[in-house]
């Protein structure tokens, strides 16, 4: 494939997306939504096709631009294989989530500006694929800044709500304060004496760091990206933000813009690194276990379905971070061929998420846009009166809860099989570590199902427990079309693992310390592992799964012809049953919140009232619980106190008088020529 065709397409995924922020001039909100879409979806299908042919072809995009911004270097764009990885990811999930949103954003029609999400929109879609593209700091910086900016304002897009307003500014501090740690990992990492600052001119240069300044850029760069990804600890945004901002671009943050942070760290880690010390995957699998089960046992116990899945967003990102530490770990070790299947492992959770993680916002925003409510506790019944919206939704939960046939399953398979040699390593502390590792997997593994159990079930199943409920409708063809096409994707995915796997492999050759060649997992339907730990055939699981359902459903319709019967579900002798004799969202949870309550630390409140007059007699039973996550309380609740605090006492410097104000800048002044001085 010629250079040229990978900068047409190029140019072509740039003018897609900003046909789609044209959207602004449209002069009705219909038009704006549908530039939007039209953009989008061109956009994204470029920059599909321009991921698959640097994927596919010999060549990678260069595109040099030294006019613009010359001053501070000039702007470029390179695109190798890696990057084309998470480009391909953008591009997939963009499509189906842009025709959703056509449908979606109606709802805001004559209540927010139309013309102001599509421009948002539309640089929030670009940004995202310029950080991949970014072939240097400058560009990369001012693309990460971007997509920041453009999806804080589209998380605020309710600004009315004081919720919203309040998650909005938790991603804004957060973002800004990883941007500050990528600003100083770039600074050391042009230590060297550089003055080109591209990524090739900071791999070259990164050889010659001291020890001390590489693990400096290590852990300000897992900072910053770990921020915008939703690691432990800097997590706490991603459950406020993401059930704020409107479904469609909910699905986007979570499907595609977190795993950006992991593309972050690979960037520099592995590639502009080329790995370190056995610490460093250690601190990354243990901050990938945390990560995985703090966010699953938070969203095993919400009862908002939104924030539920922003919850889950954690966990995934935790199991993708643990197959990257083993990654460091092996190659660390010398094993660049475990390196190379533990870093494929993540990349293919990261494909898998991307798809089922879609499907699931969008069905809870087909929810919230069928009954107005997103509190679980409030809803069943919508199996019947909004199928398409439940089918999306099981078809997500299944493979979110890695049950075959469906992808979570394939992912999460071989990132238990990576672990495998350092299960067996030499090295007890590896061994123990790795250990761990396969327990956190297996752990959050049943602590999902049961999370999508409760959430499918309850949400969906047995009769209404609300009036929004019991009202709800069937979303429209545009969102029906983009659900079905990323529910569609889960057990395509699962059949298509080996060649997907394959690509992976291919865009991880070479990279830092990993084998030139391609990883080979097998040939064929079969999905082997190298030195052939284990073997295993999605598209046979698959064939047997249909065919035995198949079977189960023909032969008990065979044999009980004539002798079913439909009937009410028992209910304890009660005729008549009612919504108050369901299991509800928190009492389907509690026996698992009181296994683990140190963890979370619920505050509780029973009440009991009687008949007047009479103490034993009781008329009603009320228990009211709430959840505020252990780590808000203890670290970021003292933190903000303590900024308030020193923002009260700073308030008094603003006098008001311009003498005191020029007095400040003559003191800064000083104090800056005293430091140069010194130095």
């Amino acid at each position: 494939m010629t250079a040229d065709a990978l900068q047409v397409s190029f140019w072509l995924m740039c003018a897609g997306f900003l046909a789609a922020s044209a959207g602004v001039l449209a002069p009705t909100p219909r038009l704006a939504r549908a530039l939007t879409a039209i953009g989008s979806v061109g956009g994204a299908a470029a920059a599909a096709w321009l991921a698959g042919l640097v994927l596919v072809g010999p060549s990678s995009l260069s595109i040099e631009l030294p006019t613009l911004l010359a001053a501070a270097g000039g702007v470029s764009f390179h695109l190798d294989r890696l990057g084309a990885i998470f480009l391909a990811v953008i591009g997939a999930v963009t499509i189906p989530v842009s025709i959703y949103g056509f449908g979606y954003a109606a709802a805001y029609d004559g209540r927010y500006s139309a013309r102001w999400i599509a421009l948002q929109t539309g640089v929030f879609l670009l940004s995202m694929c310029l950080v991949v593209c970014a072939a240097g700091v400058l560009t990369f910086v001012l693309a990460w800044e971007l997509m920041a900016v453009s999806s804080w304002l589209l998380v605020i897009t309710e600004h009315d709500r004081p919720e919203t307003v309040r998650g909005g500014l938790w991603y804004l501090a957060m973002t800004h304060m990883g941007l500050a740690a990528l600003l100083a990992a770039f600074f050391l990492l042009g230590q060297q004496g550089t003055t080109a600052w591209t990524f090739g001119a900071l791999r070259g240069g990164a050889r010659g760091l001291a020890p001390g300044t590489r693990n400096a850029v290590f852990l300000l760069a897992l900072i910053g990206f770990g921020s915008k990804a939703g690691l432990i600890p800097v997590h706490v945004w991603l459950p406020k933000a993401h059930p704020a901002a409107p479904s469609h671009v909910s699905a986007l943050m979570s499907a595609v813009m977190v795993k950006l942070g992991i593309y972050g760290l690979l960037r520099v880690g592995l590639d502009i690194l080329g790995g370190g010390p056995t610490w460093w995957g250690v601190v990354l699998v243990a901050i990938g276990a945390s990560t995985a089960l703090t966010g699953v046992l938070y969203a095993l116990v919400d009862d908002d379905l939104k924030r539920l899945l922003a919850y889950s967003t954690i966990e995934n990102v935790g199991l993708i971070m643990l197959g990257t530490g083993a990654g460091f770990v092996f190659l660390s070790l010398g094993q660049p061929a475990a390196a190379a299947v533990a870093f494929s492992a993540a990349l293919l959770h990261v494909v898998n998420h991307a798809a089922f993680k879609g499907a699931l916002f969008l069905g809870a925003g087909s929810v919230l846009h069928a009954t107005g409510v997103r509190d679980i506790n409030r809803l069943g019944g919508l199996v019947k009166r909004a199928p398409w919206t439940a089918a999306t939704f099981l078809v997500g939960s299944l493979s979110i809860a890695a049950l075959p046939p469906f992808n979570g399953f394939a992912s999460e398979w071989l990132l238990f099989q990576s672990f495998l040699p350092g299960v067996a390593s030499s090295r007890a502390s590896v061994a123990v570590l790795l250990t761990l590792g396969v327990g956190a997997l297996a752990l959050s593994g049943g602590l999902a199902a049961a999370t999508f159990v409760k959430a499918f079930g309850i949400s969906f199943l047995a009769m209404p427990r609300s009036p929004e409920a019991a009202n709800a409708h069937e979303a429209g063809w545009a969102m029906r079309l983009g659900m079905a096409i990323l529910a569609l994707a889960c057990p395509v995915l699962a059949v298509l693992t080996v060649p997907v796997l394959s690509a992976i492999g291919g865009a991880l050759a070479g990279i830092g310390g990993l084998p030139a060649a391609s990883t080979t997992f097998s040939m064929g339907i079969i999905l082997e592992t190298p030195q052939a730990l284990a073997r295993i055939s999605p598209v046979a699981i698959m064939a047997v799964l249909v065919a035995a359902s198949a079977g189960g459903w023909l032969g008990a319709r065979v044999v009980s012809r004539g002798l079913r019967r439909v009937d009410d579900t028992w209910g304890c002798g009660r005729i008549g049953q009612t919504s108050r004799m369901e299991y509800t969202s928190t009492a389907f949870a509690e026996p698992l919140r009181r296994i683990f309550g140190e963890l979370y630390r619920p505050t509780d409140d029973l009440t009991v009232t009687v008949q007047p007059g009479s103490p034993y007699h009781i008329r009603a039973i009320t228990f009211r619980t709430h959840l505020h996550p252990w780590f808000e309380r203890g670290v970021y609740d003292p933190l903000v106190r303590a900024t308030h605090a020193a923002a009260s006492r700073v308030r008094a410097l603003q006098s008001g008088s311009i003498n005191a104000y020029l007095a400040y800048i003559v003191l800064v002044l000083v104090v800056l020529l005293g430091m140069v001085i010194g130095f």
